[in-house]
């Protein structure tokens, strides 16, 4: 015998009926929702040590600019998909928060409906590379069709990989396609660049050493597609998250 519980709201037909300025009229119920977003999470592929992240459990302590980049993030989240940017695109050193602050907006936007895709920038490529083929001259169709046409893609360490003309290309053809069709992406990344307030070198035992840039690792075109398509947040803080959050928890 079924135990499933029927919606009292619209009495399991997905459908309640609403009045506004005297006139009535049907919109779908919340409850479809809630079985959705927990689907489209297991199915998001984010890996088991962000499945939890979300905004709530983000430590900021006591650092306002911490506070005000979740806030940023949140902002985009909780608009989307009405803000002024499809995309996201979070700038800052290894161990700030970026992916755990990039998941918790992919998280935000499944719960709304949205299918999102986590990925790793260098296991995304390796896995088109790997199934190249060089007498069809065609990639992994399911990889890069992935990353063309997930209705949300999240990025994760963009640029990580080795700088090669295959790779621009392919980052290129990647994030025009989803710029062009305002298609969302959320990448996080480790590169400094200028734009965003990066300082591009950097104090070492033997004087100033040239920081490669996120223009470098990915080219210019995609580079350009990124902040015309992206919110674009820099978060400015050097400690370790993982750290910081290992001892605070």
């Amino acid at each position: 015998m079924s135990t499933q519980t029927v919606c009292e709201k619209c009495g399991g037909t997905g459908w309640i009926i609403v009045e506004r300025a005297s006139v009535s009229g049907a919109e779908r119920c919340a409850c479809l929702l809630e079985g959705k977003s927990e689907r489209l999470e297991e199915r998001s592929q984010i890996p088991p040590l962000y499945r939890n992240a979300s905004f709530e459990n983000f430590k900021t302590g006591d650092v306002q600019e911490l506070k005000s980049v979740m806030s940023d993030v949140k902002n985009y989240a909780d608009t989307f998909p009405t803000g002024p940017y499809p995309g996201l695109l979070l700038i800052g050193e290894s161990g700030t928060g970026k992916t755990h602050l990039a998941v918790a907006a992919l998280r935000r936007i499944m719960q709304k409906g949205f299918e999102g895709v986590f990925t790793d920038y260098q296991t995304l490529l390796d896995r088109i590379r790997a199934g190249y083929d060089a007498s069809s001259n065609s990639s992994n169709k399911e990889a890069y069709h992935m990353a063309l046409d997930s209705e949300v893609l999240l990025l994760d360490d963009l640029g990580a990989h080795r700088v090669t003309d295959w790779v621009q290309d392919t980052v290129t053809s990647i994030v025009t396609h989803r710029c062009n069709n305002r298609k969302p992406l959320i990448a996080t990344t480790n590169l400094p660049d200028a734009d965003a307030g990066s300082s591009t070198f950097q104090k070492t035992a033997v004087g100033t050493e040239y920081r490669r840039t996120l223009r470098d690792h990915v080219g210019d075109r995609a580079r350009s597609r990124l902040f015309e398509m992206c919110k674009v947040i820099r978060i400015n803080w050097s400690e370790d998250y993982r750290i910081r959050r290992g001892k605070r928890s």
